[in-house]
């Protein structure tokens, strides 16, 4: 493995040459994968001829925090509870937008269930 600095875009870049193993298996750098914030999963984007590895966003449904501390904060919730049940929720969000997801994919097959413009709003009388 080689380290060298490179400048792309006028941004400046870690650049590190990375061996594949014959089960097309690599190891992130360590620097790089401290400096990230990598933890137990990567997410792998094909972007054109490049492959992009970087970590999971470790908080999924983080967009949702302040509507869930809010709610929870509006039931009473306090202290210790409030950080579990705050954590069981945002737990919830991930599987739900997966879910959410797959039914709009079947819809769009036409193998899933569908409502048209005209079943959710109905005509203009």
């Amino acid at each position: 493995m080689s380290t060298a600095l490179a400048k792309k875009g006028g941004t400046r870049m870690n650049k590190k040459i990375l061996s594949i193993s014959s089960k097309r298996q690599i190891t992130i750098p360590q620097k790089f994968y401290q400096a990230l914030g990598f933890g137990s999963e990567a997410e792998c984007v094909m972007r054109g001829d490049e492959i992009v590895i970087r970590p999971v966003k470790t908080a999924p449904g983080g967009e949702f925090a302040e509507q869930i501390l809010a709610e929870l904060i509006a039931e009473g919730v306090s202290g210790d509870e409030l950080l579990s049940r705050f954590k069981e929720r945002q737990a919830q969000i991930r599987p739900a937008v997966e879910a959410m997801l797959s039914e709009a994919e079947a819809a769009a097959d036409g193998t899933g269930e569908f409502a048209s413009y005209k079943d959710v709003f109905g005509t203009e009388d």
